[in-house]
């Protein structure tokens, strides 16, 4: 039955949020797609070993590019909105040009001291190896520098298409078939990082070419510099909260390395990705959820449509696949990867619950608070997280081996989803709690228990690989449908997928 207050105003957002949405969805998919076919080629032509030591090197100069930004690709997506509203197109050219100028010169003064430090990091993993990695991927400094400006804005101009073909079309594709390339060439280790440079700079080179002739009231305003300090100050926190999530992202694979071995730092990493496509909603949504709040940020009703759409959209698109997932972790890793990757199963189920508790109950709270300018809060959050996922994991690694780095990892989550939850609370008196969302929330008790009967039914790991998803989907979809768990804000989304998939929802909702 329709809900009348469900029903959004033509002029709302709605239908952007749910375009863009829709389109940088379908782009993360992909993106997994073919990242999920470099790994499945790098784990069966290297060993992993080899595989960890490549992850090695790039976590660590993901972290040091992370310091190098100083945050300001975030700014772009929250000022630049802001300036294009008010047709003040020369202040949103200047911040624009502010922020490259400033992380290119910082990316390349990082590449000098990363050189300097290369031989003295390869000797402190014990990895003589570590040091000709690092000193190859120097240029990727300066490249992913260009690369996050350019994200930024495409976010914030609200073109997610092009982020789509640069980030998960241009840059995979590329990278993929470099990789296949020069592994058959016999590189290995050189094979697997010319790879990834060479993804990098085609994806820079077409991302650049894009951005010029699809944003021409920026690049053909006059370039008007605005007050640094502004920017600092908003970035500022978000580089800190950055980096802090780039040690996080890595921190498992250094304790894992300091405690362990490289084969372990490659299985969990493994692992780690399979539970991370839990994101591929959420990472569709926060780029066009941050500058639509930005430009709401005084109009509380705005605020909170969008909020509570984003939340039910991410959440409801995310716990079918958190199910399936959880259930068939050993199915997937031992086929598409190799049978001895199956030893990341427990971990894999560990780090789901974190990431589903993370995503469910708060939706894109972190993502808002940034919308709202509350950096310092997405900072204090960070911090939180990587506080509780360090310690967790140095106590734990050592006893339970990777197992350890996943239940570290999923309790900083869980917590820090519930910490933004109430901030947000607080700090503005909205919440996405509603009884549409636990409509979709209940949807995923019998979908589990459906899953949970495939999986201890049969014994062939192919057809629970292949028959969970359909079971765990289809289950769910009917739930859904029985708990009346469709309103009118869906037909927006379904719309972005063809009129016969409108109108189903259109029908659904009446």
């Amino acid at each position: 039955m329709t809900r009348p207050n469900d029903r959004p105003a033509a002029d709302d957002g709605t239908a952007t949020f749910a375009k863009q949405g829709t389109i940088a969805f379908g782009g993360n998919i992909l993106k997994k797609v073919l990242g999920f076919g470099i790994i499945a080629v790098i784990t069966r032509l290297v060993s992993p070993s080899v595989y960890g030591l490549f992850v090695l090197a790039t976590s660590l100069v993901l972290l040091l590019q992370t310091l190098a930004t100083l945050g300001l690709p975030k700014a772009i997506d929250y000022f630049v909105p802001q300036y294009r509203a008010e047709g003040r197109f020369a202040e949103a050219r200047g911040v624009v040009v502010q922020a490259l100028g400033i992380t290119l010169v910082a990316s390349v003064a990082t590449a000098v001291l990363l050189a300097a430090v290369a031989e003295t990091l390869s000797r402190w993993f014990g990895e003589p190896s570590l040091y000709v990695a690092l000193l190859l991927l120097l240029v990727a400094l300066p490249l992913l520098a260009v690369y996050n400006v350019l994200l930024a804005c495409f976010s914030a101009i609200k073109q997610l298409k092009y982020r789509v073909y640069t980030r998960d079309l241009v840059r995979p594709t590329v990278r993929f078939g470099a990789t296949v390339a020069l592994l058959f060439a016999g590189y290995g280790l050189l094979g697997v990082l010319g790879g990834y440079v060479a993804g990098l700079l085609v994806c820079v080179v077409v991302g650049s070419v894009l951005f010029v002739r699809n944003a021409p009231d920026i690049v053909g305003a006059d370039t008007k510099l605005v007050p640094t300090r502004p920017l600092l100050a908003y970035a500022t926190p978000l580089a800190v909260a950055g980096i802090v999530h780039v040690v996080l992202g890595q921190i498992d694979y250094f304790i894992i390395g300091a405690f362990g071995t490289t084969d372990g730092v490659g299985i969990y990493r493994v692992g780690y990705m399979i539970a991370s496509n839990l994101l591929v909603v959420f990472v569709a949504v926060a780029p066009i959820f941050k500058p639509l709040v930005a430009e709401a940020r005084h109009d509380d009703a705005a605020v909170i449509r969008h909020y509570r759409n984003a939340t039910r959209w991410v959440t409801g698109l995310t716990l079918p696949l958190a199910i399936v997932i959880a259930l068939g972790a050993e199915a997937y890793l031992s086929l598409i990867f190799t049978p001895q990757y199956a030893a990341a199963t427990t971990a894999v189920g560990i780090l789901v619950i974190g990431f589903l508790i993370n995503v469910a109950f708060g939706g894109p709270d972190g993502t808002l608070l940034q919308g709202l300018g509350y950096s310092r809060l997405v900072l204090l959050n960070s911090a939180l997280l990587l506080g509780i996922n360090a310690v967790g994991s140095a106590l734990l690694v050592p006893v339970i081996g990777i197992t350890g780095a996943a239940i570290g990892s999923a309790l900083s989550l869980a917590v820090v989803g519930v910490a933004a939850l109430v901030q947000v609370y607080y700090l503005r008196g909205i919440h996405p709690f509603t009884m549409d969302l636990w409509r979709v929330l209940a949807a995923g008790v019998p979908a589990t228990a459906a899953g949970a009967a495939v999986v201890l039914l049969s014994p062939w790991l192919v057809v629970v690989a292949v028959v969970l998803p359909i079971v765990v989907m289809g289950v769910y979809v009917g739930s859904i449908l029985a708990f009346d768990g469709l309103v009118e804000a869906d037909v927006e989304l379904a719309a972005q997928f063809g009129p016969a998939a409108e109108q189903a929802v259109a029908a659904a909702v009446d």
